[in-house]
């Protein structure tokens, strides 16, 4: 399909405060006549979430917001125990693996958070047919939310739900400018949607919708799939887990309280090592001052014979791992062996510019 070469993206102002109950559908056009503007065939409406799950009062009290993040996550990727309490990264209900499984206590009502619509799809889907039965227009939708990228810092808006709009532009066996097929260029355009809309809406300005023109070529006649088509498969996945939590998954420690974001000291940091390493199998693992008391806080490993005890200084070496940590062992008899970590690097000293004269 031919790219677009030109798009009008107008926030929706004058939405004002959405109620539980209220008509999504006629609050937007109302809106958008009152900035004298109708919708047409072929436009884009990207709506944040956040309005859609205040027109369902999908609410909870603030003081069940951890019990509410559980029961909104299918599983945890990442969890780290910081002040303010327990933050996780999961597989929301919602679909998208997210911060906090979307719940949000921002621009809520005080002692609330919002929650995420458990299907953004079918959201899209309504207000969809709300605004055609409104305005008689066949327009796309898409459900907007925020999320932060694991490899880049801050956040951008992605689609959680869309209707009538093409989510996918799969490219992979056509022919690129010089002429090679190409074989992974999947354009995610339901999430190229949010973002772009996203600069003309507002998280602080009160302008919770924006209207994309110039988009008809991708919209359609029937919902489409929705933005959950856009979900990675579990076997293509390559970042199901966190790094501290694949390690502690793999030597069976996975039921052990999540590490905190700041590591503590070391005696602390090795308290969690020897929790994990017993955690995932038979044996005993100990915090014990160093030997001679200058190497510092090192581990003792006891088991029932040198199999099991063998399988607990592995456990132990690779809990260390968790964080960012390396250890020597030491057998001290048959059952019995001592773990020494190794002196934490030194951090290298910042370049220095060269003299200039």
């Amino acid at each position: 399909m031919r790219s677009t070469t030109s798009l009008q993206v107008v926030g929706i102002t004058g939405v004002g405060e959405v109620a539980a109950g209220d008509d999504l559908a006629r609050v937007l056009v109302d809106a958008l006549h009152a900035q004298r503007t109708s919708l047409v065939d072929g436009d884009v409406v990207a709506v944040s979430s956040k309005v859609v799950s205040k027109a369902r009062g999908l609410t909870a009290p603030l003081a069940e917001r951890e019990a509410v993040v559980a029961a909104q996550s299918v599983r945890t990727v990442a969890a780290r125990r910081t002040p303010a309490g327990l933050a996780s990264i999961v597989q929301a209900v919602a679909g998208p693996v997210m911060a906090a499984a979307g719940v949000d206590a921002s621009n809520v009502a005080e002692g609330t958070v919002l929650l995420l619509p458990a299907d953004a799809d079918a959201e899209a889907r309504a207000l969809r047919a709300g605004l055609r039965a409104l305005t008689g227009a066949d327009v796309g939708v898409v459900v907007t939310d925020t999320a932060g990228r694991a490899w880049r810092e801050g956040q951008t808006d992605f689609a959680l739900g869309v209707a009538g709009l093409a989510v996918l532009d799969d490219l992979r066996g056509e022919l690129d400018a010089s002429g090679r097929p190409m074989s992974v260029t999947a354009r995610a355009i339901a999430d190229e949607v949010a973002a772009t809309a996203d600069l003309v809406k507002g998280k602080t300005d009160g302008v919770p919708a924006a209207l994309v023109r110039g988009l008809a070529g991708r919209v359609s006649a029937a919902d489409g799939p929705g933005a959950r088509s856009l979900l990675r498969p579990p076997a293509s996945d390559w970042f199901r887990l966190g790094h501290v939590e694949a390690v502690r998954a793999a030597i069976g420690a996975a039921d052990a309280p999540p590490p905190p974001v700041v590591p503590g000291t070391r005696a602390e940091q090795l308290e969690r090592v020897a929790q994990v390493a017993a955690a995932g199998g038979p044996g005993r693992c100990s915090v014990e001052d160093g030997e001679g008391g200058g190497d510092g806080p090192l581990l003792r490993l006891r088991a029932e014979d040198a199999f099991s005890l063998g399988a607990l200084a592995q456990r132990a070496l690779a809990a260390l791992w968790t964080e960012d940590l390396t250890g020597t062992v030491e057998r001290r008899g048959p059952r019995a062996a001592l773990v020494r970590v190794a002196p934490a690097p030194t951090a290298p000293e910042p370049a220095r510019a060269p003299a200039t004269r």
